[in-house]
């Protein structure tokens, strides 16, 4: 007997139609984002009123989409799409940790806006509508700041509306539901996962732009779509990059999942019920034994700024697993000469620095006295498995030429000249917001 269709999957098998209908549109005008229109797989949630999406799945309320696509089917193109470059722009994963209620509506508030800011100024038929007065408003404040125009810099524009004008922007934006946004708060299981759809779109943003670069697309569209992939590029976790100066070593630890199978099975045939098991005493970790943290005191590093960056610091390597048993983390402070030199061994003396920590210098920044002093403590046998070496600066200062025989970092505030930092040093591009307290 043939299957006779539901209403309900006949809603669902019109939603897919109309789907299919609406990439088709977007590619005609945007043929570089081929692949990524085609990185969500359509998933019906009831529930909503809008788009949403976790990275894998386009969810969309049937009912919804069949009464839009009947009175205004060019609004779920834009909204399609919409929602396709929060992914492109890593919007779902790169939000400031520890956000209270406040910071999350403002972040999802910003990347609304500067989703809505990209499409309004690629133009394209598909997506195209009349600007309101309150868009043209806020789009003109923002370029007036001549800083880019990236969800982060609107994250901290927005900081010092009212709440009021932000209501009315979050209704002016809206577009798409932010509902199945990772959250930091999640599992570790969860937030890993939502680590390696981030891989996914990283790689689909790559392409999309290396497929723009071969196409005609406006100048304006494609400067400003290549800004924003940028910009997600460079907002890497903090504490994810910590990562990279771990190092390997022997710990003593007992593991559970090794064992020898023969102890097992002689104390079962001998004891009948009392398995013997001898665990291992020890196992490589990677973890952090040593660090240098060098704190630009420049005249355009701010004190509080300092403070927070060095609590933010204290909190990533103070949580389990971050060092060995034994560590020694050593914060200097510099501008042309070193001025503080200060060792950390435990939360205790993490705690007695913040208390009376005080900006120390405010000259010029010349980064090699930093590099020397370092040296000279490794040759002297101060410092021994050195993790490696973290400069938080502007970036305005004289880069010493040779490489050290550790890692390095710099960390910077703002823009920075690409070419004046050497080649061998890595470099992390750090937004304000990543260090507010509450």
């Amino acid at each position: 007997m043939a299957h006779i269709q539901t209403q309900t999957e006949w809603e669902e098998e019109m939603s897919l139609k109309i789907l299919s209908f609406i990439r088709n549109e977007i590619y005609m005008d945007l043929r570089f984002l081929d692949i990524a229109l085609s990185a969500l797989t359509p998933k019906a949630d009831s529930t909503l009123k809008a788009f949403a999406t976790d990275g894998t799945y386009l969810y969309f309320s049937t009912e919804q989409l069949l009464r839009v696509f009947k009175v205004n089917a060019g609004y779920l193109d834009r909204a399609y799409l919409h929602t396709v470059l929060h992914c492109i722009f890593s919007h779902l994963w790169v939000a400031p940790e520890q956000q209270t209620a406040e910071q999350r509506s403002r972040w999802n508030l910003a990347c609304d806006i500067a989703v809505e800011y990209t499409i309004d100024r690629m133009d394209k038929p598909c997506t195209r509508r009349i600007l309101s007065w309150q868009r043209q408003s806020i789009y003109e404040q923002l370029e007036e700041q001549k800083k880019g125009i990236s969800a982060a810099v609107i994250y901290r524009f927005l900081k010092g509306k009212k709440s009021e004008e932000l209501g009315a922007l979050a209704r002016e934006f809206y577009t798409d539901d932010h509902c199945y946004w990772p959250k930091r708060e999640d599992s570790q299981a969860k937030w890993q996962q939502a680590m390696e759809q981030k891989k996914k779109w990283d790689k689909i943003a790559r392409q999309s732009r290396m497929e723009q670069q071969r196409g005609d697309e406006s100048k304006e569209g494609e400067e400003l779509f290549a800004a924003q992939i940028k910009t997600a590029k460079s907002r890497r976790s903090y504490k994810d990059f910590l990562q990279r100066f771990t190092i390997l070593r022997e710990e003593m630890k007992i593991d559970p999942e090794e064992f020898d199978m023969n102890y097992y099975m002689y104390g079962l045939r001998v004891y009948k019920n009392m398995p013997l098991i001898e665990p291992l005493e020890s196992r490589e970790s990677k973890k952090i034994q040593e660090l240098v943290v060098a704190i630009d005191t420049s005249y355009s590093t701010s004190g509080e700024l300092v403070e927070n960056f060095l609590r933010e610091t204290f909190t990533i390597l103070n949580q389990k697993n971050s060092f060995f048993g034994k560590f020694k983390v050593r914060i200097l402070q510099c501008d042309n000469q070193v001025r503080m030199d200060e060792v950390v061994e435990n939360e205790k003396d993490m705690e007695r620095l913040l208390e009376k920590f005080t900006v120390l210098g405010g000259g010029s920044t010349d980064f090699r006295p930093v590099f020397s002093y370092v040296n000279e403590l490794i040759e002297q046998g101060s410092i021994g498995k050195l993790g490696g070496l973290l400069y938080f600066t502007d970036g305005k200062g004289t880069y010493p030429k040779k490489r050290p025989d550790y890692k390095t970092a710099f960390l910077f505030l703002e823009d920075f000249d690409e070419e004046a930092v050497p080649p061998w040093a890595m470099r992390l591009k750090l937004e304000p917001e990543e260090f507010e307290r509450g």
